[in-house]
């Protein structure tokens, strides 16, 4: 299948990921080269091909039209295939393109991902064609900082075959930046220099030896520009005539880097011979400062767009404050204004809005508006950040967010008697917050509170102007915006929440400033910039933000569908959607109430205040779990009735009605988390079962079907849990023994399932004889018979009518013939029936389900 760019989660298409014991994450690969096939791709020998298929008992398929299809280099498996696996690609991918990240969670695997790959051969070229100096320009949240480590290692090898050492500078213009880069390459395994000082960096870049440890791993050195760039003097270097090469990779070149100041005069007076990378997801496009004409031109891009769709960013939606909160607003600073005679007349709105009356309901609002997105988002791990207009501000809320809100370590905990529920509405509250700013507290303590908060310590940060760029914390899924934010700065404010995590498809911003005509005109102009800069690939650039149009039609989608039912009484609805027996109507159901409850904020957003009436965001959840519920019964009941294979009724099923458990308390939680274990395993020790029609197989089908006929599983009691956990063990262990006797089987026949099948059939009921090797020998013969004769001819299998006389005829022979078993007409006919429909099955692709 192609990729569904419209899924926020990978399962169209075909994808590649390192090897994991957890869940692997899948990469999209999007190739940006144009291969000629036919150079590229050998003829497959006809020979060569049967061999393939003989070896894999697959011989059937050769002339099918399907194998046919599937042959062709431009299926997605193919095209992937083909980009990844040719000689030269992979063999850059295994020497460069892997690297061992040191977490806290223990060591995890990262492959390169396709914009790293292209934007790493686009360095290459552009070094070959003698350019030295360029922008590579990859939206916020595609992995720079990984590029880098990876061309640390590509590079090296690139200047060592020219007999050149290389040396890495990666250099940031602020302190936290330069903590976070070394951190992820110290991570990656890097050897890393930090320098802190003018002289370090002079006797630093004069070195001429690009590895300073024993133990050969490959060295950078991170710089904070601050360092040096008021010196042109320290760094001048006399060492051209060596041979060195300098590379420079420089970090977010839209910031900082002045062309009238002395950094950039500084750097190029470094080294006048190094490679200048520039790193960015925002240029700067304006004549002043135009991040192009001070680095070069662009050696590789990936946008938004193409970050959306790969999953790598979320797209951000806006909301604005509810008007009742804008009046509020509006009369208390009506009031501060009346009450504070200093502040008539003298427009320091900065005190105001710092005051405690104006502070104190704008974080009432902004706690229940978090604590509310927490429970509708069913996620209470997401924190929340708010730009403050002031460093004052920021203080007020914070003092008052510690005097009303803040619940010390412990007190939160609730005895074991709590239900469930009210439990997780307490675990939604916000109990911790924390102030950043650069008069409080030391830079260690400030690295520790950002710490504390990306790994979920701290659910709220109080901001001014720190950590609106290079702040990279997935969890942060809310940005309150207290002021505005100028220029291409606001981008990138916004998109500190556009990071990938758990199943989010958006990043929120609230609006306390109104900053949507500040955006509107950021957008407006950058732009219109970025049309006269890159001509027809503005269309790449534009889907950030969900436009008006696109919510509008989504919350209209959902109207309709849901306009015959009554969304504002859980009882009645539930009543309603009893009498639906379709699976299909229920899956609409179920996808409207799911995609609504992720539209909730783009519903306040369009401001059709109708439709929050009619749909009570409260008990939407309740809605939502009832509707589920509802497609689990009807998934059950289908697939018991219609008495579908175990696979089926396993996937759609039974995990389906687990997750629909109301869980009351703690011990019931562990219960249904054990139930749905036992569940899954079960799942996948029937699931793999290669004979579904085995006569124990189709018993343990039985009692799964008797299990979870008895009662309604979302109503049973921690008894009848504890039963059914022992009941799906039993069925387990079972399966599991059944499973190791068939792959012996399967063993003996070559791994033909076909014929491990055949064997079975033929040894349950009135068997042929009664020694179990005599039949193999005879079946063994059959297969090296049929087959041979489906390698001469594979078009016979069109012609079912003639595959049927040429297996009679070899039945005869192997059996009653060359193995002396006694045949009847009947036996003959069965034998004949069972081996001509696993051919034909295999033939079109279908499963084997025929009992004779």
């Amino acid at each position: 299948m192609e990729y569904d760019d419209s899924s926020p989660i990978p399962i169209e298409g075909a994808f590649y990921a390192t090897a994991s014991y957890q869940k692997p994450t899948l990469n999209y690969f999007r190739e940006e080269q144009v291969f000629d096939l036919n150079a590229l791709l050998s003829v497959v020998d006809d020979d060569e091909e049967t061999a393939v298929l003989k070896d894999n008992n697959l011989l059937s398929i050769k002339q099918s039209p399907e194998f046919a299809k599937n042959k062709r280099p431009d299926t997605p498996t193919n095209r992937i295939c083909t980009s990844l696996f040719q000689r030269e690609r992979i063999a850059f991918l295994l020497e460069f393109g892997v690297a061992y990240v040191k977490e806290r969670s223990g060591i995890q695997k990262h492959i390169m991902r396709y914009p790293q790959i292209f934007a790493t051969k686009a360095i290459e070229q552009k070094l070959l064609e003698g350019v030295k100096k360029g922008i590579i320009w990859h939206t916020q949240g595609s992995g720079k900082t990984a590029l880098a480590y990876y061309n640390v290692k590509y590079l090296s090898n690139y200047f060592q075959n020219k007999n050149i050492i290389a040396k890495f500078y990666f250099i940031v213009d602020r302190l936290d930046l330069l903590i976070q880069a070394s951190r992820e390459f110290k991570a990656r395994g890097l050897i890393v220099h930090n320098i802190d000082s003018k002289e370090a960096f002079a006797r630093d870049i004069k070195q001429t030896v690009a590895i300073h440890n024993d133990s050969g791993k490959a060295e950078i050195t991170v710089v904070n520009i601050h360092k040096f760039k008021d010196d042109p003097d320290v760094i001048k270097n006399v060492d051209y005539n060596l041979n060195i090469q300098r590379v420079f990779f420089l970090d977010e070149v839209h910031r900082s880097y002045n062309p009238k100041g002395s950094f950039l005069a500084n750097l190029e007076q470094a080294d006048r011979d190094a490679i200048k990378l520039g790193l960015t997801g925002t240029p700067l496009l304006g004549e002043e400062y135009n991040s192009k004409l001070l680095f070069g031109g662009y050696m590789h891009k990936y946008y938004y767009n193409a970050s959306i769709k790969d999953g790598y960013t979320l797209r951000l939606i806006r909301e604005d404050i509810e008007t009742s909160y804008k009046i509020n607003l509006q009369n208390t600073l009506a009031a501060i204004y009346e009450e504070t005679e200093i502040l008539k007349g003298s427009g320091n709105k900065k005190l105001v809005y710092a005051h405690k009356k104006f502070v104190e309901p704008m974080l009432d609002y902004i706690i229940k508006d978090f604590e509310q997105a927490r429970i509708s988002m069913n996620d209470n791990t997401i924190g929340g950040m708010v730009v403050c207009d002031s460093s004052e501000q920021a203080k007020m809320m914070y003092d008052i967010f510690q005097a009303q809100y803040a619940k010390p370590e412990g007190l939160g905990e609730q005895e074991q008697t709590t239900p469930y529920s009210t439990k997780h509405k307490l675990n939604s509250q916000v109990n911790s917050a924390a102030v950043i700013l650069h008069d409080i507290g030391t830079k260690d303590e400030r690295k520790q509170l950002v710490e504390d908060f990306k790994e979920g310590k701290i659910d709220f940060l109080f901001v001014f102007n720190m950590l609106l760029t290079g702040f990279d914390a997935p969890r942060l899924k809310k940005l309150f915006i207290g002021r505005v934010i100028k220029a291409h700065n606001l981008l990138q404010a916004l998109t500190r929440v556009n990071r990938p995590y758990q199943n989010f498809n958006y990043g929120y911003v609230v609006d306390f400033a109104d900053i949507e005509s500040e955006f509107e005109k950021t957008n407006r102009d950058y732009f219109k910039e970025l049309q006269s800069e890159l001509g027809d690939e503005i269309e790449h650039y534009t889907n950030l933000f969900k436009s008006q149009e696109e919510i509008l039609k989504e919350i209209q989608e959902i109207k309709e569908v849901l306009f015959h039912f009554d969304t504002t009484n859980a009882e009645m609805f539930s009543s309603q959607i009893s009498q639906i027996n379709s699976r299909y109507e229920m899956l609409k159901i179920t996808h409207a109430l799911n995609n609504a409850k992720s539209l909730y904020n783009l519903i306040r957003l369009s401001g059709d205040f109708e439709m929050l009436e009619r749909l009570d965001f409260k008990i939407l959840n309740i809605l939502s779990r009832e509707a589920d519920r509802r497609l689990a019964l009807i998934n059950t009941k289908e697939a018991l009735e219609n008495n579908v294979d175990a696979s089926n009724l396993l996937n759609v099923a039974l995990e389906d009605v687990i997750f629909s458990f109301t869980k009351v308390n703690e011990a019931e939680m562990v219960l249904a988390d054990e139930l749905k274990d036992v569940l899954q395993r079960t799942r996948e020790g029937l699931g793999d079962n290669f004979d579904q029609q085995d006569l124990e197989f189709i018993s343990l089908k039985e009692e799964l079907e008797r299990l979870f006929k008895k009662k309604n599983l979302s109503e049973i009691s921690k008894e009848q849990m504890e039963s059914n956990i022992k009941a799906l063990n039993d069925i387990y262990n079972r399966a599991k023994e059944l499973e190791r006797k068939n792959q012996l089987l399967r063993a003996k026949y070559d791994n033909d399932e076909k014929y491990a099948r055949l064997h079975k059939r033929l040894m349950e009921k009135d068997p042929l004889t009664d020694s179990e090797s005599k039949l193999f020998d005879a079946l063994k013969g059959l297969k090296t018979e049929v087959d041979n004769q489906i390698q001469q001819n594979a078009k016979m299998l069109e012609n079912e009518s003639f595959v049927e006389k040429m297996v009679t005829r070899i039945v005869i022979d192997q059996f009653k013939n060359k193995h002396h078993i006694p045949l009847t007409a009947v036996a003959t006919k069965r034998i004949n029936g069972l081996v001509v429909k696993e051919y034909m099955n295999e033939y079109y692709g279908r499963a084997a389900t025929a009992r004779l």
